[in-house]
């Protein structure tokens, strides 16, 4: 009887660990959760890129409903903000433009105001995109929190970047969830007025490109995802200058790993070893 019961152990623990080489699962809801708030996590689900925490005011922890990010408070930017998308998180809430300082900061930071970007040459650039986030006035509200914005070239931020937000979004309405990081890297772009290095008498950065990654998952209904060896991941880095919109996005495909050469980061540490090596070194082939 003993044998035997070390072997069901044995084989249910064979079980998890193959399934963990497949699979990657961010938290369900708990039971009872109203049908609206289905499919609107994980956020984070795939993992803290940069190890943020509340500890490092250059790698500071914000947590929102709608969004995760890093903050910088060196460079009054976030490093990277991380969200889901999915059908849950849309709807008809018009866009809401109110930019303003984010009162989570801790006492004493510098907190971005909308008037560092007046007459400056450069648009303040979302990161998690205003129309990801419309099911309701106070989802797109949070998107304009100055913590998620950035300093923008004004044709990089309303063309190419734009029909890369789109992309995604038509992934999702083609049967997909999209778990998405963005984030800045590098100092000093070119706006309207020419190259700077940074706003609002230096205390905000101005990136030399922006960077995205794309993980597309088949849509589940038990708000479920596998991420496997085939799973289509779209990796971009784009300058932040005005002629970046001269090409389309997909001039700018590049890597996962060399978007972590890049930055330093870890991405989609949640997803097992093995199946990182093979999706992180390749490039999105367009796939419609």
């Amino acid at each position: 009887m003993r044998n035997q019961l070390k072997t069901i152990v044995l084989i249910v623990s064979l079980g998890i660990l193959l399934d963990g080489c497949r699979t990657v699962r961010p938290s369900l809801p708990a039971p009872g959760t109203p049908s609206s708030a289905l499919n609107r996590t994980d956020n984070l689900a795939l993992g803290n890129p940069s190890g943020a925490s509340t500890n490092d005011p250059n790698n500071y922890m914000i947590t929102r409903p709608q969004y995760i990010l890093s903050y910088n408070q060196s460079r009054s930017t976030a490093n990277w903000v991380s969200w889901h998308l999915s059908p849950a998180w849309k709807g008809d809430a018009r866009r809401t433009n109110d930019f303003r300082p984010d009162p989570t900061l801790p006492t004493g930071w510098y907190a971005v105001r909308p008037s560092d970007y007046t007459n400056t040459g450069f648009d303040r650039g979302h990161l998690c995109p205003s129309d990801d986030r419309d099911a309701t006035s106070q989802d797109n509200a949070a998107t304009f929190l100055l913590t998620n914005i950035v300093p923008q070239a004004p044709r990089n931020n309303r063309e190419v970047w734009k029909y890369l937000e789109e992309y995604e979004r038509q992934l999702m309405t083609g049967g997909n969830e999209v778990y998405i990081i963005a984030g800045v890297s590098g100092t000093g772009g070119t706006g309207q007025n020419g190259y700077a290095t940074a706003l609002a008498a230096g205390k905000l950065v101005v990136p030399a490109t922006l960077w995205k990654i794309l993980v597309v998952v088949p849509a589940g209904s038990e708000n479920t995802f596998q991420i496997t060896a085939n799973t289509r991941i779209i990796a971009i880095n784009i300058p932040n200058n005005q002629s970046a919109a001269d090409k389309p996005w997909r001039a700018y495909l590049t890597s996962v790993d060399e978007l972590e050469t890049l930055t330093g980061y870890d991405f989609l540490s949640n997803v097992p070893i093995d199946i990182q090596r093979i999706i992180e070194k390749r490039i999105d082939g367009g796939n419609s």
